[in-house]
C-alpha cells in the first residue's frame, strides 16, 4: 500500500544479524539520527522508512524478503555503496560543509573523484526511485542529510505531486567552501536540494548559508537566492529543470532532546553499574565530561590541549579534577580517522604521564563505543566541555544538562550549532583559543553551586525545546503547508 508520510535516510531504525545457522535477527539501529527520527516515528504508524542494506546481513535479508513493517531496505552493490558515502559524502561533503580542509594539500578533484560522483549520482537515485515507488499520491517525504542532497531534485523529476523536505544535520558550507566544488558539481549540488519544497536546518546560521550559496551559483542559471528584510518567504528563489519558476522554502528547526527518554535510559540498571564503577575511578573530585565521536570536526585534542593548560596555570586543580572523556571511533575505515584517533590516545596519555600521580589520574579516556559509560558520565558531570570547531547542533551539549545530578556548567564553542540557543548560559569559547578554553573550565569548576544549578535548569529548558517528535511533527506540518 502507497504511504502518505516517508522518511529515507542512509542508515535505517534496525539492522540485521546472521547467525552461523543462516538465522537472521533484527535488532535496533544506532546514533543520534535513528534514535531521534525513531521516536518521532512512533507517533507516524503508517510511516515508511527507506534506507541502505548497510552490512552483508542486511544485504541478505533484502535478498531472501525479509523486512520489519514500516522500513524498506534497499539493495545497492557495495562498491557503488563505498564510493558514494566514503569517497564523496564523507570525504568531501562533510569536509566542505565542516571546513576541515588543508587548504594547501585539499580538495584534489580529478577523474577518481568524477568516478565517485557518478556513483553519488547513482546511490541518490536508488532513494529518489525507490521514494518515487512507495509514495502515495500528494504524499509527504522527508529526507535526510548530505548523504542524499540529490534526492529531492530527482524525486521532483519522478513525482511533482509529492511534498518534498530536505533536513540537514550538519552545518552548510560557506560560500567560499562551497565555491570548492567543481562548477558543474555546485550546481548539481544545489539544483538537488532546490528540488525541495522545504530545506530544514538546525540554526539560522546554516541556514543562512545556505541561501547565500545558492546565490553564488546565477552564471549557471541553477538557483537565485535573496534573504529579504521581513519577507516571511525566506528561502530561495529559481527556476526548476523545465523553466518552472519556483520556490523553496528554507526553515530551522533546532532539534532537542526527549528528556523523559534520556532520563530513563541514563537510569537503567547497567547505567547504575558504570556509575558505580566511575565513581570509584574518580574519588570523590570534580569532573570535566566530554562525550565525541573521534571526528575531525569535534575538537578532542584542543580540548585536552585546554586541560592540560588548566592543570599547568592553575596547580591547585591538580588531584582536584578528572577530565571524563569518552571518544567513539569514528570513521576508520579512513586514514585522516586513524590517525587522529590514535593523537586523541597519545596526547591523553601523554598528560597523565606529565602530572598523573599514583592516586589520580588526571585524564580518564575512553576510546569506544560505550553509551552506558557516557550516560554515567553525563549524571555525573559537574563541568561539560563541548568545544567543536564546526557542528550542526550537538546534542551532547543539550544532553548532559538534562541528565547531570548535581548541576553542570556548559563550555561551549561558538562553532556548534547549539550556541545560539544555549549561549545565555554557557561560558563561551572561541574553538580555537586553547587559553580561553582553559580558563572556561577554571571558571566552570570555580562557580558556584547555586548559580550551576540555576543555569543548568535554564540549559535544560532549552534543551527539551523542540523534542525529536515535536521537531519531526513541525516538518511535516511545514510540508502540509507547502
Amino acid at each position: 500500500m502507497a504511504s502518505q508520510v516517508l522518511v529515507a535516510a542512509n542508515r535505517g531504525p534496525l539492522s540485521y544479524v546472521l547467525a552461523d545457522d543462516g538465522t537472521l535477527t533484527a535488532r535496533r539501529g544506532g546514533g543520534g539520527l535513528v534514535s531521534g527520527l525513531s521516536a518521532a516515528l512512533a507517533r507516524q504508524p503508517e510511516a515508511l522508512w527507506i534506507c541502505a542494506a548497510l552490512s552483508d546481513a542486511d544485504r541478505e535479508a533484502v535478498r531472501r524478503g525479509v523486512s520489519e513493517p514500516g522500513v524498506r531496505m534497499l539493495d545497492i552493490d557495495p562498491t557503488i555503496y563505498d564510493a558514494a558515502y566514503n569517497g564523496i559524502a564523507n570525504s568531501v561533503l562533510w569536509f566542505t560543509h565542516h571546513h576541515l580542509y588543508d587548504i594547501p594539500r585539499e580538495p584534489v578533484f580529478d577523474a577518481e573523484f568524477r568516478r565517485q560522483w557518478g556513483t553519488y549520482v547513482a546511490y541518490n537515485e536508488a532513494f529518489a526511485q525507490a521514494l518515487a515507488q512507495e509514495a502515495a499520491e500528494g504524499a509527504r517525504v522527508l529526507v535526510q542529510d548530505y548523504h542524499l542532497a540529490l534526492v529531492p531534485g530527482q524525486l521532483r523529476d519522478l513525482r511533482p505531486d509529492l511534498r518534498i523536505g530536505h533536513f540537514t544535520h550538519t552545518p552548510w558550507a560557506s560560500p567560499e567552501f562551497l565555491r570548492m566544488l567543481p562548477d558543474d558539481v555546485r550546481g548539481q549540488l544545489l539544483w538537488g536540494m532546490l528540488g525541495a519544497n522545504r530545506l530544514g536546518f538546525h540554526t539560522r546560521a546554516w541556514s543562512g548559508a545556505f541561501i547565500t550559496g545558492a546565490g553564488i551559483d546565477d552564471a549557471s542559471g541553477h538557483a537565485h537566492g535573496y534573504w529579504p528584510s521581513g519577507d516571511p518567504r525566506f528561502g530561495v528563489e529559481h527556476h526548476g529543470r523545465h523553466g518552472r519558476h519556483r520556490f523553496t522554502h528554507v526553515d530551522e528547526f533546532p532539534l532537542g532532546v526527549d528528556a523523559d527518554e534520556l532520563r530513563a535510559l541514563a537510569h537503567r540498571p547497567e547505567v547504575d553499574a558504570k556509575l558505580a564503577e566511575l565513581r570509584a575511578e574518580v574519588g570523590g573530585r570534580r569532573t570535566i565530561v566530554r562525550v565525541d565521536r573521534t571526528e575531525l570536526s569535534k575538537n578532542i585534542l584542543r580540548g585536552l590541549l585546554a586541560y592540560r593548560e588548566l592543570l599547568t596555570v592553575h596547580p591547585e586543580w591538580r588531584g582536584q579534577v578528572v577530565h571524563l572523556a569518552s571518544a567513539y571511533p569514528s570513521r576508520q575505515d579512513l586514514a585522516v580517522y586513524r590517525e587522529y584517533t590514535k593523537s586523541v590516545r597519545e596526547l591523553a596519555a601523554g598528560i597523565n604521564a606529565e602530572f598523573g600521580t599514583a592516586d589520580w589520574r588526571p585524564v580518564l579516556v575512553s576510546v569506544k563505543d560505550d553509551f552506558e559509560r557516557s550516560l554515567a558520565a553525563y549524571r555525573l558531570a559537574d563541568v561539560a566541555l563541548v568545544n567543536p570547531v564546526r557542528d550542526g547542533m550537538n546534542l551532547v551539549a543539550k544532553e548532559i544538562p538534562v541528565v547531570s545530578e548535581e548541576g553542570c556548567a556548559l563550555v561551549l564553542s561558538t562553532g556548534a550549532g547549539a550556541y545560539r540557543e544555549l549561549r545565555e548560559d554557557a561560558l563561551t569559547v572561541n574553538p580555537y583559543d586553547v587559553s580561553a578554553t582553559a580558563a572556561a573550565l577554571h571558571a566552570a569548576l570555580s562557580m558556584p553551586v547555586g548559580e550551576r544549578l540555576e543555569r543548568t535548569k535554564r540549559l535544560a529548558a532549552a534543551a527539551t525545546a523542540l523534542p525529536p517528535a515535536d521537531w519531526f511533527a513541525a516538518q511535516l506540518a511545514a510540508l502540509r503547508e507547502a
